[in-house]
């Protein structure tokens, strides 16, 4: 029992964990490691994220500990729903969060994928993903609250960033977020290849994404995204075939951030 509370400790005081960090701070074998973590997953005291691997305190142990994080919250949340939906669907797809001006990947299910070589594997939360060009990023901004909108666009239209440019064209934005609601979904700028300010003809990252909003109660708190290669499919043939599944596991999320 001892060594099962120096384990919750290190993972509550350092929030994401790895195995190895563990093996390092308690000396203890990594096999009697597993068997504490599963024995604290099975308790709900602490889950393990796609992603990366890190093993992360439970939203519930958090809560009793009156330590409360909404977006870990999130994570937890959608994980077994994006391993499911990446079952079915074999592309990858990850769960964004808005941070201020761009979006982060707060959990993904990239390493279940058939096809996680089309991704890089960047830490959870360290890559800044364009607001304005990206799928997740329309489609968070024509779902949120008009006034949330208006705090991201005005920071923006500070920015003197290339990537930030469109945030000065109104006209061309509202109609931009207003297609977005009209579909249901996020789809990124033609001239959009994952580079945050570089058009897709000097840096293409050779993907494309789709994006449908997640939900707590009635406000937006993040976006699940599908990628796939652009040359294997056109976007009508992804939402003909995956965007159902799409909307079904952004609906099992907000149903339980809910419940």
């Amino acid at each position: 029992m001892d060594r099962g509370l120096d384990v919750l400790r290190i993972i509550q005081e350092s929030k994401a964990v790895s195995l190895n960090d563990l093996h390092l701070a308690t000396r203890l074998p990594k096999a009697t490691l597993l068997r504490i973590l599963k024995t604290l997953v099975g308790s709900e005291l602490i889950w393990q994220r796609i992603a990366d691997g890190a093993y992360v305190p439970s939203y519930t142990f958090s809560k009793r500990a009156r330590v409360f994080d909404e977006e870990t919250h999130l994570a937890e949340v959608a994980a077994p729903i994006l391993a499911d939906l990446c079952k079915r669907v074999r592309w990858p797809s990850a769960l964004l969060s808005p941070r201020l001006d761009h979006m982060v990947t707060i959990e993904s299910n990239r390493p279940m994928s058939d096809f996680d070589y089309i991704i890089s594997p960047n830490p959870v939360g360290s890559f800044n993903v364009n607001m304005l060009r990206s799928a997740s990023g329309r489609c968070y901004l024509a779902f949120c609250s008009p006034k949330e909108r208006a705090a991201i666009l005005a920071r923006l239209r500070k920015s003197g960033r290339p990537g930030d440019a469109l945030a000065h064209n109104t006209a061309k934005l509202d109609k931009v977020l207003a297609d977005v609601r009209a579909r249901g979904y996020g789809a990124r700028d033609r001239d959009f290849g994952g580079h945050y300010d570089l058009p897709r003809s000097q840096a293409n990252d050779g993907r494309n994404s789709i994006a449908v909003p997640v939900y707590a109660g009635d406000e937006v708190v993040g976006c699940i995204n599908l990628t796939w290669i652009a040359r294997v499919a056109t976007v009508p043939v992804i939402i003909e075939r995956f965007l159902p599944q799409l909307n079904e596991a952004a609906g099992s999320i907000s149903k339980r951030m809910t419940a």
